[in-house]
C-alpha cells in the first residue's frame, strides 16, 4: 500500500513539474506538452480499470478460521480490545436421538487476531447459552440466557484486557428471559423476544430499553410491536432504528404439546416514534445470524424455516441442516433478495466483525448436532462496469476542459482579466456559473439521494434561493458594482477599516482551505464505486487537471467549463428521468403511484419544533443559509463583478433564481424515480454502495454507453468545478486583499504572475488534502476542523449585513459581533439540538445584533 501510494504521488509531482514547464516563464501559447501531460494522466488508469470488469460476482470471500475447541451453540459471541471472545454455549456429548442430553457449558474461549489457536481465558459465573450479545465500544455485553434448570435476568459485560477476561455487572433485566435478541442504537440497548421458562405457554411479547449513560435507571418497558410475541428473533439496528424480524410463535397443538409457529413478518422501531411494519422476509430466518452492513442493509445468514420442523424425528441425523441463503434487506425501499449461499447453514449462533471480516463461530448446523467451525466472510467490492467507450468519452471530455484552459490563456494580460474576466462574461454564462458553482458535485448526487433516501421536505430549501435574489439585486450588489473592486472585501475596508476586510478575506481563505479537499475527496468515493477506477487516481485526475486550466485561462476558464458542467449534468438527470419512466410498468403514473403510496412526496411538517425539517425551519433556515454564499463568499460574488455592468450582473442573479425551482423539481423527482426503480428492481443494487451514490450508480449501470461516461465526465467536471472556483478566489483575495494592499507598487506582469503561481499553489493544496482524506484515516478529525471552519460563514454574513443596513455600525463594533457570532454559534452546535439549517440565521443575527450594539459602546472617532 506504501510502494502504491508513493507511486501515485510521484506521478503527481511528475504532473505539476511538466506544468511549471508549461506555465514558465508564463508565456501561455498552446504548449506541444499539454497532450502528453493528458495521456500520462489517463495511463494511470490501469488496463484492467479501462475494461472494469465485475471479476468476482459473489458478494463475499469466505475462508476459516481456527476451530473452536468445543462445537457448540447457543454461545454469546463478540469483539473486545481486537480479540475474538466466546463464553457459554450448550452440546450434545451423545446425539439426542440416542437419548443424549444436552449440556450447558461456561467456557470463555478468546482468539487474538493473527492468532493460530484459541485460549481458555476464564470461566462465567454459571454455565449460561441462548441469550442475547451486544457489542459495546470496550467489551461484549451478555444479556440474560439459560442453562439446564431456568431463564435467567443477570446481564454483564465482557472485557479483554491486559491477557485476562474481566466481567462487569450491568442493571439485570426486567425478568428471566432467554432465546432473545438485542440491538444498539446510540447509547440505548434494546431487548425484543424470548421466553422465561424452558416449557412456557407463550413466548415473550417484550421491549426492553437500557440506557448506557444512566445505568442506575435500569430497564425500561417500552410499548412492543403490533405483531405476536416470539423467541428466537433477528434482531438488528441500521440507520438508528431497530428491527425485529422473524422468529417463532409458541401455540398449544391438538395434543396440548407447544408447537412453534414459524414466521415472516417484521417491524421497525425509531425511537420516540411509532413501530411500522416492514415487507415480509421470503421464507422464516428464525434464530438465524443477522448484521446490519453499509448505510442501508440487514444481512441474515440462513436460518431455520420451519419446512422440516415437523420430521426432526423421523429425518434425526439425516436431517440436511438449514438454510444456506444469504437473505439481504434493504432498508430504504423496503425489499428482500438472496445475494449468495454461505459453505455452512448455523444457527443459534452469533455474527460479529473481527479482524475486518465479519465472523461466525460454531452454532447448530442440523436439529441436535453442534459445529466447532468458525466462518469469515469478506466483503467483494462491486466495481461497476463502466466500459471501453465511456472511458474514451471520459478522456474526450477531460481533454476538452484543458482545451478551454489554453483556449482563454491567451487572453490574460492582466489580473483583471484573470480574476474577472475583463469584465466581457455574459449575464447569462455568468448566471449559469454561479448555479454551476453552488451545483458542486456534492450537491449533484445528495439532492437526489436525499429524496431517493427520505421525502421532498428539503425542497422547500430552493425557495430560500429565489427569495435572497432581489434582496442581493437591489441592496448588495449596487456595493459591489460601483466600485473599482476585486474582491469582496475590499468593500469592507472602505465602509469599516482595514482590519475588517482583512479579518474576512483571511476567514474566507482558511475556509477554502479546509473546502477544497472535500469537495474532490467525497466525489472520488462514488466514483471509485462506479467507474472501477481507485480513489487516488480520481483525486489526481480531477485536481492535476483542474490546476492546469484554472492556471492557464483564469475566471473565465472556470466560468465556461462551468457552463457547459451545467449543461451536462442537467441533461444527464433528465435522460435518467426519461430512462427510468420507460423502464418501469405503468411509466410516470406508476412512479407516482408507488411514491405517493411510500410517501415519498411528504414535503411540508407542520409543527414549531426547531430541531426537525418544520416548514419555518426549512424555509427560514434556507433564506439565511443562501445569505452567506450569495452576500459574502467571494466564490459566488466574483461572478457578479465579470459582467460588463451592474444590469448585466442582476441579469445574472435573476437566471440563477429562475432556474432553481425547476432544476430543484428535476433532482427531487429523480430522486423518488430512483426509489421506486430499486423498489422494483432490487437486485440491482450494489450492496457496498453509499447512498449517496445512488444515481452515480444508476448513470453508470443504466444509462446506454457513451450517454452514462458523459454524464460521469460531468461528475468530474462538477467536483473540479468547486476546486477551480475556490482557487482562483482565493488566489484573488490573496493577491488583492494581503499583496496587492501593501505592495502598491507591485507591477499588472508580477501581479499576474503571482495570481497563477498562487493558483497552482492552490491546486497542490486542495489535491494534497484529498489524498490525505483518501489515504489516512483522518476523516472524523477532518469533520471537526471543518466544522470549526464553518463557524466563521454567519459571522461573515453578518458583517457584510452591518456594512449594507447600517450606518452606524463600525470596524470594532463589528470586529466584537463577528468574534461574537463565531462563540455563540460553537456552543449551540455543541450544547443544543437546534436544527443545523438555524445555524446560519444564528450566526448571521448574533452577528448582526452585537455588533450593532457594541458600536454603540466601542465609537470611533470620524
Amino acid at each position: 500500500m506504501l510502494y502504491y501510494i508513493l507511486q501515485k504521488s510521484h506521478s503527481l509531482l511528475c504532473a505539476f513539474a511538466s506544468l511549471r514547464d508549461i506555465i514558465n516563464p508564463f508565456n501561455f501559447s498552446f504548449s506541444r506538452n499539454a497532450l502528453p501531460i493528458f495521456l500520462i494522466f489517463m495511463l494511470l488508469i490501469s488496463p484492467a480499470q479501462l475494461v472494469a470488469e465485475n471479476l468476482d460476482s459473489e458478494p463475499f470471500e469466505w475462508t476459516s478460521l481456527p476451530d473452536l475447541p468445543q462445537a457448540i451453540s447457543g454461545q454469546f459471541v463478540g469483539v473486545s480490545n481486537n480479540a475474538l471472545i466466546v463464553a457459554g454455549g450448550s452440546y450434545f456429548p451423545v446425539s439426542p436421538f440416542e437419548g443424549g442430553k444436552k449440556v450447558w457449558v461456561n467456557t470463555i474461549y478468546v482468539l487474538e487476531a493473527n492468532a493460530t489457536s484459541w485460549q481458555l481465558a476464564d470461566s462465567l459465573a454459571r454455565p449460561l447459552a441462548y441469550g442475547a450479545t451486544i457489542n459495546l465500544d470496550d467489551g461484549v455485553l451478555i444479556i440474560g440466557g439459560s442453562d439446564s434448570q431456568q431463564m435467567y435476568r443477570d446481564v454483564f459485560k465482557l472485557e479483554w484486557k491486559n491477557g485476562k477476561i474481566h466481567q462487569i455487572p450491568f442493571p439485570p433485566l426486567p425478568q428471566p428471559c432467554a432465546m432473545s435478541g438485542a440491538a444498539k442504537v446510540g447509547n440505548y440497548i434494546y431487548v425484543a423476544g424470548g421466553q422465561t421458562s424452558h416449557n412456557p405457554d407463550s413466548a415473550l411479547k417484550n421491549f426492553w430499553r437500557l440506557d448506557l449513560a444512566q445505568l442506575g435507571a435500569g430497564w425500561q418497558e417500552l410499548t412492543a410491536w403490533p405483531g405476536a410475541g416470539r423467541i428466537l428473533p433477528v434482531v438488528a439496528s441500521q440507520d438508528n432504528a431497530v428491527y425485529v424480524i422473524s422468529g417463532c410463535v409458541l401455540i398449544q397443538d391438538a395434543s396440548g404439546n407447544i408447537a412453534r409457529n414459524y414466521l415472516t413478518d417484521g417491524f421497525k422501531y425509531v425511537p420516540q416514534s411509532k413501530w411500522e411494519p416492514i415487507a415480509d422476509v421470503p421464507v422464516p430466518v428464525t434464530a438465524a445470524p443477522g448484521i446490519s452492513y453499509n448505510q442501508t442493509f440487514l444481512l441474515v445468514f440462513g436460518g431455520d424455516d420451519g419446512t422440516l420442523a415437523h420430521r426432526v424425528t423421523e429425518l434425526k441425523d439425516d436431517h440436511p441442516g438449514f438454510s444456506h441463503d444469504v437473505l439481504a434487506y434493504h432498508t430504504i425501499t423496503d425489499t428482500w433478495q438472496k445475494i449468495d449461499q454461505s459453505p455452512v447453514a448455523l444457527v443459534t449462533t452469533n455474527i460479529v466483525q473481527f479482524n475486518g471480516s465479519i465472523v461466525i463461530p460454531g452454532g447448530e448446523d442440523r436439529p441436535g448436532h453442534r459445529s466447532s467451525a468458525v466462518y469469515s466472510a469478506k466483503f467483494s467490492e462491486t466495481p461497476g462496469q463502466f466500459g471501453l467507450l465511456n472511458y474514451l468519452v471520459l478522456a474526450a471530455y477531460l481533454l476538452s476542459l484543458l482545451v478551454i484552459g489554453f483556449y482563454f490563456s491567451k487572453r490574460e494580460k492582466s489580473t483583471d482579466d484573470f480574476f474577472l474576466g475583463g469584465k466581457r462574461i455574459p449575464w447569462w454564462a455568468a448566471g449559469l456559473s454561479i448555479y454551476g458553482t453552488q451545483l458542486s458535485a456534492i450537491t449533484f448526487m445528495a439532492i437526489p439521494a436525499k429524496a431517493y433516501a427520505t421525502d421532498w421536505v428539503y425542497i422547500l430549501g430552493g425557495l430560500g434561493i429565489v427569495a435572497v435574489a432581489p434582496i442581493v439585486v437591489y441592496y448588495y450588489l449596487p456595493h459591489f458594482r460601483r466600485q473599482t473592486i476585486t474582491t469582496a472585501y475590499e468593500y469592507l475596508e472602505e465602509r469599516f477599516n482595514l482590519a475588517v476586510r482583512l479579518f474576512a478575506s483571511a476567514a474566507f481563505i482558511l475556509f477554502q482551505l479546509g473546502r477544497m479537499g472535500i469537495v474532490i475527496f467525497l466525489p472520488s468515493i462514488a466514483l471509485t464505486t462506479v467507474t472501477g477506477i481507485d480513489m487516488i487516481t480520481c483525486i489526481l485526475l480531477m485536481g492535476v487537471l483542474c490546476t492546469i486550466y484554472t492556471a492557464l485561462g483564469g475566471i473565465e476558464a472556470v466560468i465556461w467549463t462551468d457552463v457547459l458542467q451545467v449543461f451536462v449534468l442537467l441533461g444527464g438527470a433528465i435522460l435518467s428521468l426519461a430512462v427510468i419512466s420507460l423502464s418501469i410498468d405503468g411509466g410516470m403514473g406508476e412512479i407516482v403511484r408507488i411514491g405517493a403510496l411510500d410517501a415519498k412526496f411528504h414535503t411540508f411538517n407542520w409543527t414549531w419544533d426547531y430541531t426537525v425539517t418544520a416548514v419555518w425551519v426549512v424555509l427560514f433556515g434556507n433564506l439565511m443559509g443562501n445569505l452567506m454564499p450569495y452576500t459574502s463568499d467571494q466564490v459566488v460574488v466574483q461572478r457578479y463583478l465579470t459582467t460588463v455592468d451592474e444590469k448585466q450582473a442582476a441579469r445574472s442573479i435573476w437566471t440563477n433564481a429562475a432556474i432553481t425551482i425547476p432544476t430543484q423539481l428535476i433532482f427531487f423527482g429523480l430522486g423518488t424515480c430512483l426509489y421506486v426503480f430499486y423498489k422494483t428492481n432490487p437486485e440491482l443494487l450494489n450492496l457496498n454502495l453509499q447512498t449517496d451514490a445512488i444515481f452515480p450508480w444508476f448513470i453508470s449501470q443504466e444509462l446506454p454507453a457513451g450517454i452514462s461516461g458523459l454524464v460521469i465526465a460531468g461528475l468530474f467536471a462538477a467536483a473540479m468545478s468547486s476546486l477551480d472556483s475556490s482557487m482562483n478566489s482565493v488566489s484573488a483575495a490573496l493577491v488583492t486583499d494581503f499583496f496587492g494592499r501593501f505592495r502598491k507598487s507591485i507591477s499588472q506582469s508580477d501581479s499576474l504572475k503571482l495570481a497563477r503561481w498562487l493558483t497552482v499553489l492552490m491546486g497542490i493544496i486542495g489535491t494534497g488534502t484529498a489524498l490525505l482524506l483518501a489515504t489516512f484515516e483522518i476523516k472524523s478529525l477532518w469533520d471537526v476542523f471543518f466544522k470549526l471552519l464553518g463557524l466563521a460563514g454567519g459571522s461573515l454574513a453578518g458583517i457584510f449585513a452591518l456594512a449594507v443596513f447600517t450606518r452606524k455600525a463600525n470596524g470594532m463594533g463589528t470586529l466584537v459581533g463577528a468574534i461574537s457570532s463565531a462563540v455563540i454559534l460553537y456552543f449551540i452546535q455543541s450544547a443544543t439540538e437546534v436544527h443545523f439549517f438555524l445555524y446560519a440565521a444564528v450566526g448571521i443575527l448574533s452577528c448582526f445584533v452585537i455588533g450593532y450594539l457594541a458600536s454603540l459602546i466601542f465609537t470611533e472617532k470620524a
